[in-house]
């Protein structure tokens, strides 16, 4: 299923070249004239839940709530959350909080503050982001804006053992993250594997043969986020109408199943 995203920088909708988000040399394929509530309200009419506002940075608490008021219930919410802040942001109509850099220090996993962020909210309010990049054969998790590896590696394990914390998680593949060349298919087959809970996986994609074939690779068990490539981000790949027509025909298919 395609899953819609918002991404805030400096308080305004963007999307950008995700591996330059920390560089002096920030890359930016769009900046949209359209306020972050429009995209909200745009996603409401459609019903795609589940989407996710990323505020990149500082200047962006404003927009979010404009959007999360929009769509109440409809969408999750992510960038500076933690145990202090994550219960207001609920109570702002997010869905969900992702979290990620507040739950690393030093590059490993503070067990500690995630437990006691799970046990605040809720884990299934909880959405870890394993946003990670590839390094020496593997998959390491990144956090502060993508530019920090930590010692944890994506596989089996870990997302079996984050799991017990979570409702689901999000996965930028961050070295083809607002490229448009194309999904990451080993990261896409690796998380339909072993990923035991719901999983959205982000970057790369430039067709609607994209998302035809995250569905195929993982079996069903992935969603997709779409980004520059989308024609209402200023991309001339996909068409946002015809993500809503695979989700709608998605879920006819499995209303159908139901029914037998």
């Amino acid at each position: 299923m395609f899953r819609p995203c918002i991404d805030l920088h400096e308080g305004k909708v963007k999307q950008i070249v995700g591996g330059t988000l920390g560089d002096s040399g920030l890359r930016t394929n769009f900046v949209s004239e359209k306020p972050a509530r429009w995209f909200a309200e745009l996603y409401k009419r459609d019903n795609l839940r589940g989407g996710h506002v990323i505020m990149l940075g500082t200047g962006n608490e404003s927009a979010a709530r404009e959007a999360l008021a929009a769509f109440p219930g409809g969408m999750h919410i992510g960038g500076g959350i933690n145990s202090e802040n994550a219960k207001s942001w609920l109570d702002a109509g997010a869905s969900h909080v992702i979290v990620t850099s507040w739950v690393f220090r030093e590059g490993r996993v503070d067990w500690e503050r995630l437990g006691e962020l799970a046990k605040k909210i809720g884990k299934e309010k909880l959405v870890l982001d394993l946003s990670c990049r590839k390094h020496d054969g593997n998959y390491f998790v990144v956090t502060d804006r993508w530019q920090k590896f930590t010692e944890l590696v994506v596989n089996e394990e870990t997302l079996k053992k984050f799991s017990d914390y979570c409702a689901e998680f999000l996965v930028h593949a961050v070295d083809v993250e607002g490229l448009c060349r194309g999904i990451d298919r080993e990261l896409v087959e690796l998380l339909g594997k072993f990923s035991p809970i719901p999983t959205t996986y982000a970057g790369g994609a430039n067709s609607i043969s994209d998302l035809e074939a995250v569905t195929a690779l993982s079996s069903g068990k992935l969603d997709l986020t779409i980004g520059s490539a989308l024609d209402i981000f200023g991309g001339s790949g996909v068409k946002y109408e015809d993500c809503v027509k695979f989700n709608q025909t998605i879920a006819a298919k499995e209303h159908k199943g139901h029914k037998k």
